[in-house]
């Protein structure tokens, strides 16, 4: 056993959520506009790229910019990008601005989580690429450069455009930091 194991014990250390192949659960929230969204709305115009976080959230912080130039590339046609917040909508909107997110925010009940807890989250960030027939395709927990790359090569692919490099020359990016 490691000492991860002996300090958190085996089921502490699994950062869980549904995994690909699974059929996303439907649901419809809040979005920081006033208006509601439909997961099964947004699946009859594309795929939906829906990405839950806490503002609090180190590794939310610093994916959150990347996830922006998805949904710049993609100019918002035929790809649905969301974020799912586990917060309050002051704190959420202090996170909108502080990081430049220009793709709708959603709300997520932060007392009872009604998203968060039909996807089987323990980690934020946490990343899902759901096809139109509601297939979770690629379940990202925490910052994985690789699922993020595919993502951005999905949402180019969606749109019909060639995969647009995400990240700048010069740019260190992470390989993967867990949630």
């Amino acid at each position: 056993m490691t000492w991860l194991n002996n300090l958190f014990g085996e089921k502490e250390k699994k950062m869980s959520a549904l995994i690909a192949g699974t059929k996303a659960p439907s649901f419809e929230l809040p979005a920081m506009d006033g208006s509601k969204f439909s997961l099964p709305e947004a699946l009859a115009r594309g795929p939906v790229l829906a990405v839950f976080f806490k503002v609090s959230c180190p590794v939310c912080q610093y994916a959150f910019p990347y996830f922006e130039r998805i949904h710049k590339t993609s100019g918002g046609k035929q790809v649905s990008i969301v974020g799912i917040s586990q917060n309050d909508k002051q704190d959420t909107a202090a996170f909108i601005k502080k990081y430049g997110v220009t793709f709708p925010v959603l709300l997520d009940d932060p007392k009872t989580y009604p998203a968060s807890n039909a996807y089987g989250l323990t980690n934020v960030p946490t990343a899902f690429w759901i096809s139109e027939d509601g297939t979770i395709e690629i379940s990202s927990v925490g910052w994985s450069r690789q699922e993020f790359e595919q993502m951005a090569s999905k949402a180019a692919s969606a749109i019909g455009t060639p995969a647009q490099p995400v990240f700048q020359p010069g740019e260190t990016i992470a390989d993967f930091r867990p949630g």
